[in-house]
This record gives structure tokens, sequence and C-alpha cells, in this order.
């Protein structure tokens, strides 16, 4: 197995306190034909501003940021601190024009690389869902 590998950002993550939207570089811009017909989309990005090696090293954490939630590993919770700085949303799609998506939903902050994004399709579980008591 390989001990590294590159990933290369396709765009960034726009964020104004009322609007969000992605914009594509344009090179990636062919990659959105047929996306119009989804409502929501997956999109994975990086959490840049945690990029050092204190905060890539972090194993646990407080959900939520909250001390009153148990200590819990990074791999059970959402937090922004993790070996590989890896974000996952699904957001609403509210528009597409050229290279642009506008979104809603989509917590990165504005800066923030994006690295790829994936049409969601819905599906059903095989089995009963269950969560900690703190989501």
């Amino acid at each position: 197995m390989k001990k590294s590998f590159k990933v290369i950002p396709i765009g960034v993550i726009r964020k104004t306190d009322d609007k969000t939207w992605i914009e594509i570089d344009d090179c990636y811009k062919d990659a959105l034909l047929g996306l119009e017909g989804f409502s929501h989309i997956h999109v994975m990005y990086w959490f840049h501003e945690n990029d050092t090696p204190e905060l890539r090293s972090t194993l646990q954490v407080h959900p939520r940021k909250d001390s009153n939630n148990p200590l819990t590993g990074v791999f059970a919770t959402h937090s922004p601190m993790r070996p590989n700085l890896v974000a996952l949303t699904l957001c609403r799609v509210l528009s597409i024009q050229g290279a642009t998506i506008e979104v809603e939903g989509l917590d990165a902050r504005n800066g923030s690389p994006l690295i790829d994004i994936k049409c969601y399709i819905p599906y059903d579980l095989t089995g009963p869902v269950h969560t900690p008591g703190w989501v």
C-alpha cells in the first residue's frame, strides 16, 4: 500500500453571511453535466484551517466541542480535527450556473478547497440505525 498520495483541489467553497456557493475550476466544469437533475449533493472538502501536525494528531475530542459529551474518537465524530482533513457534507442544490453551484446546508468555511462532489442517491438501509445519546 502506498504511504501517501496527492489530492488536487477541483475548486473552492465561497461563503458570505447569507449565501454559499461552490466555484468549480474551469478545467472540471464539464463534469457538472447532468448534475442539475439532483436536488442534493455530497460535497467533500479539506479542513484547510486545521492542517497542522498538532491538530492532525488529535485522535479524541468531546463531540460538538461540548465537555459534557464523552471523550470520543474522531472517527466517531464529525470533528474537523483528524488525521486526514477530509470533510463531507450533504447539502441541497439551489442553482447551477456555469461552473458555480449555489448550495444550502454546507458547513464549510469560506476558502475551503473543494476535493470532490458526488450526487446524492437515496437508498433504503438494510437494518436499524442507532446513534450515541449525544447525537
